[in-house]
């Protein structure tokens, strides 16, 4: 298959002549501290802590755009949290063992200090999905570039034994909602984690082996409870869609961007959640249940990768112009929510939504590096 350069869409010209693509890198850039942590929002005091996965997907972003060093010392600052907590790990893991299940606020958190400490205070910490993520990101930073990555590998043999043990446990999902349940974006993530790690030669090969049959166990578990009516959905047991289910085709490659129920699941967000942008689930009320600009990004990943421009540029369009005069894109806007009588309580607790949002700019980034090389058709 050869590659193509498509550098003359309408929408990737806009990006360019605006300055958006250099103003999300900008964004990054001074979004990441001296540690390698990425802040979330470097305005929104609440977002003022680094998550694995935001952090994933924020340095793949830069690596797809040869900023090898920022994506790297994210990847330093990462191991470096679980080099930290690896007895952590080899307790929770015992006590699994034991049938002793720990209690969600036992588990390694989801967000840290960008000097790496554990955050003061109450967060719905135990969330899996950001540490598969970072997994999958670090393979696929070793596949683009080849070069060395100073992560141990006990790092890596620990984190796979904690993803093994616990990817069917509820948890909360990438909402930092709904523990009581076990979401199909979340398993997706640690799959995408663990099945990284199965094929990495660098890997040893007894942790390879037990990534891939725990790859395998997600697999068959998502197949069998995570699908109805053809499409994937929220959570086992729901009927709904969320639109972080896109990120379990493309990226993550949990279904091949044809496969049958990757196209039903997509017909149904678009149907959906995708008025202009891209709202996260119909009974979202967080900020009111705007329209997300990096789900919107999520979504011109995927069509990118199957070949529907006409969408791609819509979607490129729309996120474009969520940005305000200093080309910083924030984390949903209000048009058309689904719930406007909520927003009133979020301002008044948090004041206005959080912009920049480092991962909305790293999310419009990876949509221009898959724009900018695309494989012809």
């Amino acid at each position: 298959m050869t590659r193509t350069v498509r550098t003359t869409t309408p929408a990737l010209r806009h990006l360019v002549e605006t300055g958006l693509i250099e103003a999300s890198l900008r964004v990054i850039a001074d979004g990441q501290a001296p540690s390698g942590a990425f802040v979330a929002s470097p305005t929104f005091a609440t977002y003022d802590y680094s998550w694995f996965r935001d952090g994933a997907f924020i340095a793949d972003a830069m690596s797809r755009h040869g900023r090898h060093g920022e994506a790297e010392a994210f990847h330093r600052w990462c191991a470096g949290i679980v080099a930290d907590r690896r007895d952590r790990i080899a307790d929770l893991v015992a006590r699994a063992r034991r049938g002793d299940l720990p209690a969600p606020e036992d588990h390694l958190r989801t967000r840290y200090t960008v000097e790496g400490r554990e955050a003061d205070g109450f967060w719905e910490n135990f969330q899996l999905d950001g540490y598969g993520t970072w997994l999958w990101a670090l393979r696929e930073h070793h596949r683009r570039t080849g070069r060395p990555l100073e992560v141990p590998v006990s790092v890596i043999d620990s984190l796979v034994e904690y993803l093994a043990t616990f990817a069917d446990e509820p948890s909360y999902d990438w909402w930092e909602e709904h523990l009581e349940h076990r979401h199909v974006s979340t398993m997706v993530c640690i799959w995408a984690g663990l099945d990284a790690m199965a094929s990495w030669e660098d890997v040893p090969p007894d942790v390879r082996g037990r990534a891939a049959a725990a790859a395998a166990g997600i697999r068959d578990r998502v197949e069998a409870d995570g699908v109805v009516d053809g499409s994937l959905v929220k959570w086992l047991g729901s009927t709904a869609v969320d639109a972080s289910l896109v990120a379990c085709i493309v990226p993550l490659g949990f279904l091949d961007v044809d496969h049958p129920i990757a196209l039903r699941t997509i017909e149904r967000i678009e149907e959906e959640l995708a008025p202009a942008g891209v709202h996260r689930y119909l009974d979202d009320v967080y900020y009111g249940g705007g329209q997300w600009i990096l789900l919107a990004a999520f979504l011109a990943w995927y069509h990118v990768r199957a070949g529907n421009d006409e969408r791609v540029e819509e979607l490129l369009t729309w996120i474009a112009g969520t940005a305000d005069a200093d080309g910083n894109l924030p984390e949903q806007v209000a048009d058309g929510m689904l719930h406007p009588d909520h927003l009133a309580r979020w301002e008044a607790k948090w004041g206005p939504s959080a912009s920049p949002l480092l991962w909305s700019h790293a999310m419009l980034l990876s949509v221009v590096a898959d724009l900018m090389e695309t494989p012809s058709r």
